[in-house]
């Protein structure tokens, strides 16, 4: 993992866990090491979590809620993990006993960068409260190459007052950290991302093959264009690796299709309407049925040639 130079804005340090240290949360848990925080990391792989402390300095644990407790007990703990049913877990523990909020104190503060439903977020905000702790759903955008970089977008709802004294941390490894409103709003605001990354992989997917067919250069189209109206960072990120044929990297298609799962079901439970977005839903699903769960969201262009 090589992370990007960045300067970091002075700020004291503080005793903080990090759980999950996948794609995203090993480079973000780094740049909190490397910004001068007191770091405890743990991964259901504990194999990964010893590397990561091998590589980066700090402490690794056994469970979240060892993470919660270690270097006299964690101000913030952040989370990275999987799903709903994962946060539920590292959070509360399959008996309500081992999960991290056990081990933490009145006063400290979970922050949640993974991409949940609104309403696992809004339960454990709740839960949380019951022990005077607060909670943050953070979902974050900006990929793989934003968490090495450090300049992901981070989208937040919770208590006001807890954001502010998180925000000047999770500054490490963003570049834009934004209060929406009450617990689930940024949950909601990552549906709202990821319908419109959708819809624009999709448009550019469908133009690239058009210009294909039609026998044009659609590199040098991109570098014509991508000066245009129909700029966008996909275009100038992925439109060049969609037309060489690469997908091994980014974000992949299960993930898409995990999100946008969870948009849908919002959706319904709003009364919103999404056809495009069920559409590109199912256009990943076939994807998926070529092999291809693992690749890059730009892979749509694969169903089109």
């Amino acid at each position: 993992m090589t992370l990007a130079d960045k300067t970091y804005e002075p700020t004291p340090a503080r005793r903080v866990a990090f759980i999950g240290l996948g794609t995203m949360g090993a480079p973000m848990a780094a740049h909190l090491q490397r910004a001068g925080h007191d770091v405890t990391v743990y991964n259901r792989t504990t194999a990964k979590a010893e590397a990561w402390v091998r590589e980066h300095g700090g402490r690794f644990a056994a469970t979240p809620l060892e993470a919660a407790k270690m270097g006299q007990g964690s101000d913030i703990v952040f989370t990275c993990v999987g799903n709903d049913d994962d946060l539920r877990e590292v959070c509360i523990g399959r008996d309500g006993s081992q999960g991290l909020l056990a081990g933490l104190q009145p006063g400290a503060v979970i922050v949640d960068h993974t991409t949940t439903s609104a309403e696992v977020a809004r339960e454990l905000t709740a839960r949380a409260a019951q022990q005077g702790v607060a909670f943050i759903d953070a979902p974050v955008s900006g990929g793989n190459l934003g968490a090495l970089n450090g300049v992901l977008t981070v989208m937040c709802g919770g208590d006001l007052a807890a954001f502010e004294r998180v925000k000047p941390v999770i500054a490490a490894y963003a570049r834009a950290v934004t209060h929406l409103g009450d617990s689930g709003a940024g949950q909601l605001a990552k549906m709202v991302n990821q319908i419109c990354v959708g819809g624009v992989l999709q448009s550019l997917a469908e133009a690239l093959a058009f210009g294909e067919k039609a026998g044009l250069d659609m590199q040098r189209v991109l570098e014509v264009i991508s000066q245009g109206a129909a700029s966008s960072w996909q275009m100038v990120n992925r439109g060049p690796t969609m037309v060489r044929g690469e997908f091994d990297f980014g974000f992949a298609v299960d993930w898409m299709r995990k999100d946008l799962g969870l948009v849908l079901d919002e959706a319904r439970r709003l009364g919103a309407r999404a056809p495009v977005t069920a559409l590109i839903d199912q256009f990943y699903a076939d994807v998926q049925a070529m092999g291809g769960g693992r690749q890059d969201t730009s892979s749509l262009i694969r169903r089109l040639r």
